[in-house]
C-alpha cells in the first residue's frame, strides 16, 4: 500500500485482514468516549449493609470533592465483592463512565504496571492508538486531562503499594477512585486525602446467612448450629464460605456434620504450623485443602497445574495444553472446578482464579508433582501460545515472516481459526497472556520461546498498537535472540522496533532500528528480507518526504524481489515507488508503475491491491490536471474498500476522493468523504491521516463559503502535524489555514503562517516543495 504515508506500517502491509478489525468507538456522552469497564455483579451477594452505608455516606458527603476510598482487610474477606456490587449499585451517580483495572498486588506473576494500566484507560477513553505516549509520566498527564472535572467512577483492584495507584489517580474533582488492597495504603491518606474502610470477618449471623444463600436450594434441612460451626470453621471470610457451601450443596446427601467433621480434620492438620497472627489465613487455606482434596484426582490435577499458567486467566484450549488432554476434557474437569468456586467462569470460554487459590495451586504443583512434571507442563502450554499464536498469523498476516516451530506434543493441539475474524479476536482476548508468555519464557530461560513468540506477535501489534506491550516483548525477545546468537531473529526484531516507533510518532527512534536490521540482512544473505526492511525504510523516509531516499530505498526493495521472483511483494513495492515519483513530477513513469501493477492485482483477483493502485492512480491522474478520470478511479477504490469492509482502505482512499470532488466542483461531496475519512481514521488511531482529512474538511467548507469552519479544521490540522513533528503536513496545512483567513480582519495573522509554513519548507527540495515556496513568496512579497 502507498497513499499519503501517513501511517508508515499500513503502507508496509497490505495483505488485507488487519482492515476488518478495528474496535467499535465507545460511545460518547458530550462527544466524549463513555467506557463501562465494571466486571459484572457478584452473584447471590449478601451482608456487608453497614460497609456500604459508610461507602453511601462518603459519596454524599462530598458531591464533587475528589474522593479515594480505600478498602483493607485479610485475604478472602470480600473487598472485591463488595467494591464490585457497590460499584454497580451506585453507577448511574456516574454517568460519565467506569474504568476497571486488576493490578494484581499479590498475584504470583508480576503486579501490573501503572503505564500498562494507563495505555489500555486511555483506549478506553477513545484515544487513538497512536496519540497514547509511551513513557508513564505523559500517560499520567493524558489520563489526568481526559477524566479532569468528569463523573467518574474508577475501581482499582488488588494494589499491593501505594506507587502502583497514584498515577492511576485524577488530578481534579468529579469523580471516585475504589481502591482494594491487603494494606492499608497509608501513604494514599496521608498525601491524597483517601478515606479508609477496614473489612472485618463477617458477623456470625451473615457468615450464616451467606451459606444458606448458596445452600438452600439443595439441602433446607441443615441444622443451624451446625451451620455456625462451619461458619467458625471458615473463620466467616466470604471466600471460604462460598467454597465450603458450593461443596456442601454439591452434596445434598451427606449429612452437614460429616462435611463438618472432614473440614475439621483438615484444619488440624495446619493447627501446630499457625500462630495466632495466621488463623484467618490458615482458615481459608483449610477450606482450600479440603475442598482440594475432594476433588477427583483429574480434577486437582488440572487445578495446580493451572497454578503454572502464566497469569491467572485462562482458557480452555490453554488448559487442555497444561495437562496434554483433550479440549472436551479439560471442559469436563474445569466445569468440576468452577462447581467447587475453585475458579471462576468469566465468559464462555475463560476461566480465573482468586489471587489465594492461584497461590494455592502453586504451592500444590510445588510440592505434589515432580519439577520435571511442571517443566513439562510449562513447556506445552509455552508452546501451546507460540503455535496458536502463529496458526493465527496464518489468518490475520499471512505475508509477515514466519518463524520455525518445533513440533508440538502430540496431545498437544493448537486452536484452528477459521477466518482471519476469529483469529484477530483470539489476539484481542488473549493480549495479556500472550505479552505474559514472553515474560515467563525469559524468566525460565527459555531463550527460543521468547523470541519466536516476539516475531509473530507483531503480526497483532502493527494492527492494534499497544505499545506498552509491544516495545516490552521486542526488547525481550531482541534480548534472547542474541542470547540464543539468532541473527535472522535479531532482524526481525529490530524491524519490529522500528514499525513500534513509527507508529508511536518516535521516527528518529525507527530509523536507528531499521538501519541495524537492514545491516544483519545484508550479513545474512538475505535478500527477502533486506527487501521487506528497505520497503518499510522507503515508506518512513517517504512519510518524512525525503523523496529521493524514499525512491533509493523502494527501487532496491523491487530489484531485490524481482531478482527472487517474489510476484507479491514486488507489485507492491512498485506502487510505493509510483507515489514518490508522482511527488517528484515524473507523472507518466509513476502511472506506467502503477498500471503495472494494477494490471497483475486485477490478475489475481486482489481487489484489496487492485484499491489501493486505483487510489495512486487517481493521485496521478489529479496532479496531472486529469479530473474526470481521478475521480472514476478514487470512486472505483472506495467502492472497493466498502465491498471488502476495510476500514483502513475506505478511510485513506475516501480522502483521495475527497480532493478529486473537490477538483471536480463538488465541495459538498467532498465534505462527506472527509467527514468519514475522519471518523474512520479516529477509530482507527491514525492521527496523521486523521489531521489529513480534518485540512481537506477545511478546504471543503471554504469552497461552499464557510471561512469560520475551515479556519477550525484547518488549526486542528496544524496542531496535530506539528505534535507529530511532520514538517512538510504543518507546512501546507499553514499554507491553507493563511488562504482561509485572507477573508478575515486579521491579515498579520495570514502573513504569520506563511512565513511559518516558509521556515519550515527550507529542508525540502523537491519540485513540489520549491513549487509551494515559490507561491508563498509570492504572495508574502517583501515580507518574505
Amino acid at each position: 500500500m502507498s497513499g499519503s504515508a501517513g501511517n508508515v506500517v499500513q503502507a508496509r502491509d497490505i495483505l488485507g485482514p488487519l482492515h476488518i478489525h478495528a474496535a467499535p468507538l465507545p460511545p460518547t456522552r458530550h462527544g466524549e468516549a463513555v467506557p463501562w469497564q465494571l466486571p459484572t455483579d457478584v452473584r447471590g451477594f449478601v451482608n456487608r449493609s453497614a460497609e456500604q452505608q459508610a461507602m453511601n455516606h462518603l459519596l454524599a458527603e462530598h458531591p464533587r470533592g475528589p474522593r479515594i476510598l480505600v478498602l483493607t482487610g485479610t485475604a478472602g474477606v470480600g473487598k472485591t465483592s463488595l467494591a464490585l456490587h457497590w460499584a454497580h449499585a451506585v453507577r448511574e451517580q456516574f454517568p460519565d463512565g467506569q474504568l476497571y483495572a486488576n493490578l494484581h498486588g499479590y498475584d504470583p506473576q508480576e503486579p501490573t504496571a501503572p503505564a500498562q494500566v494507563l495505555e489500555r484507560f486511555l483506549r478506553a477513553l477513545g484515544v487513538p492508538a497512536t496519540a497514547i505516549p509511551t513513557d508513564l509520566e505523559a500517560l499520567a498527564s493524558t489520563y489526568r486531562s481526559l477524566v479532569a472535572g468528569r463523573r467518574m467512577l474508577i475501581v482499582l483492584d488488588n494494589a499491593s503499594r501505594a506507587a502502583q495507584v497514584r498515577p492511576l489517580l485524577p488530578g481534579t474533582p468529579g469523580g471516585l477512585v475504589v481502591v482494594t488492597s491487603r494494606h492499608r495504603l497509608s501513604g494514599l491518606g496521608v498525601r491524597e486525602g483517601a478515606r479508609h474502610l477496614t473489612l472485618e470477618v463477617l458477623a456470625e449471623h451473615d457468615a450464616v446467612e451467606l451459606l444458606r444463600a448458596v445452600t438452600s436450594d439443595y439441602r433446607s434441612e441443615d441444622d443451624p448450629a451446625e451451620l455456625v460451626q462451619l461458619a467458625r470453621l471458615c473463620a466467616r471470610l466470604p471466600l471460604a464460605l462460598r467454597i465450603a457451601a458450593e461443596r456442601a450443596a454439591g452434596r445434598p446427601r451427606m449429612l452437614l456434620n460429616d462435611l463438618i467433621q472432614d473440614l475439621r480434620d483438615e484444619s488440624s492438620l495446619w493447627d501446630a504450623l499457625s500462630s495466632e497472627d495466621e488463623e484467618e489465613s490458615e482458615a481459608v487455606r483449610s477450606v482450600f485443602a479440603w475442598s482440594y482434596r475432594a476433588l477427583p484426582a483429574d480434577a486437582a490435577r488440572l487445578f495446580r497445574m493451572l497454578g503454572l499458567h502464566p497469569t491467572g486467566e485462562f482458557s480452555t484450549a490453554a488448559a487442555a495444553a497444561l495437562i496434554a488432554t483433550g479440549v472436551r476434557q479439560a471442559r469436563r474437569l474445569l466445569d468440576a472446578l468452577v462447581a467447587t468456586h475453585m475458579v471462576e467462569q468469566t465468559a464462555a470460554d475463560r476461566f480465573r482464579f482468586h489471587d489465594l487459590l492461584r497461590a494455592y495451586a502453586v504451592d500444590q504443583a510445588r510440592s505434589a508433582q515432580e519439577p520435571q512434571e511442571s517443566e513439562h507442563a510449562v513447556r506445552r502450554v509455552l508452546a501451546w501460545y507460540l503455535h496458536t499464536a502463529d496458526a493465527a498469523q496464518a489468518r490475520t498476516a499471512p505475508h509477515e515472516p514466519r518463524v520455525l516451530l518445533a513440533p508440538l506434543d502430540p496431545d498437544v493441539e493448537p486452536t484452528a481459526f477459521d477466518d482471519d475474524t476469529t483469529a484477530m479476536r483470539w489476539f484481542e482476548a488473549e493480549r495479556e497472556n500472550l505479552a505474559a508468555t514472553v515474560r515467563t519464557a525469559t524468566a525460565l530461560g527459555l531463550d527460543g520461546y521468547v523470541h519466536r513468540l516476539a516475531i509473530v506477535l507483531r503480526a497483532f501489534y502493527m494492527v492494534r498498537n499497544p505499545f506498552q506491550d509491544w516495545f516490552e516483548t521486542s526488547r525481550l525477545g531482541l534480548d534472547a535472540a542474541r542470547r540464543d546468537e539468532d541473527r535472522h531473529a535479531q532482524a526481525e526484531l529490530h524491524e519490529s522496533l522500528g514499525m513500534a516507533y513509527t507508529q508511536s510518532g518516535r521516527l528518529d527512534r525507527a530509523v536507528d532500528q531499521y538501519r541495524a536490521a537492514l545491516v544483519i540482512r545484508r550479513e545474512l544473505d538475505d535478500p527477502a528480507g533486506e527487501a521487506l526492511t528497505l520497503n518499510g525504510l522507503g515508506l518512513l523516509r517517504l512519510r518524512r518526504r525525503r523523496l529521493t531516499d524514499a525512491r533509493e530505498a523502494f527501487e532496491r526493495a523491487g530489484a531485490l524481489f524481482r531478482a527472487i521472483e517474489d510476484t507479491y511483494w514486488e507489485p507492491r513495492t512498485a506502487v510505493n515507488l509510483a507515489e514518490v515519483e508522482a511527488a517528484l513530477g515524473r507523472l507518466t513513469e509513476a502511472e506506467r508503475l502503477v498500471r503495472s501493477g494494477l494490471e497483475t492485482f486485477r490478475d489475481r483477483a486482489d481487489r484489496w491491491a487492485e484499491g489501493n493502485a486505483l487510489c495512486v492512480l487517481s493521485l496521478i491522474q489529479l496532479e496531472g490536471g486529469r479530473v474526470a478520470e481521478a475521480l472514476d478511479n478514487a470512486q472505483r477504490a472506495v467502492d472497493l474498500a466498502v465491498d471488502l469492509d476495510s476500514a483502513v482502505a475506505e478511510g485513506h482512499w475516501l480522502t483521495q476522493l475527497g480532493h478529486a470532488q473537490r477538483a471536480a466542483g463538488q465541495p459538498a461531496d467532498a465534505l462527506v468523504s472527509y467527514h468519514r475519512a475522519a471518523v474512520l481514521q479516529r477509530g482507527l488511531g491514525d492521527r496523521s491521516r486523521e489531521a489529513l482529512a480534518w485540512d481537506g474538511a477545511g478546504r471543503a467548507h471554504l469552497d461552499l463559503g464557510r471561512p469560520q469552519e475551515a479556519t477550525g479544521f484547518h488549526r486542528r490540522a496544524v496542531a496535530v502535524h506539528r505534535e507529530l513533528g511532520e514538517r512538510w503536513q504543518e507546512a501546507t496545512a499553514l499554507c491553507h489555514l493563511a488562504t482561509a483567513l485572507e477573508s478575515g480582519e486579521d491579515p498579520e495573522a495570514v502573513r504569520q503562517h506563511r512565513r511559518e509554513a516558509l521556515a519550515l519548507l527550507d529542508e525540502f527540495t523537491d519540485p513540489g516543495a520549491l513549487r509551494l515556496r515559490g507561491r508563498l513568496t509570492s504572495a508574502l512579497g517583501p515580507d518574505a
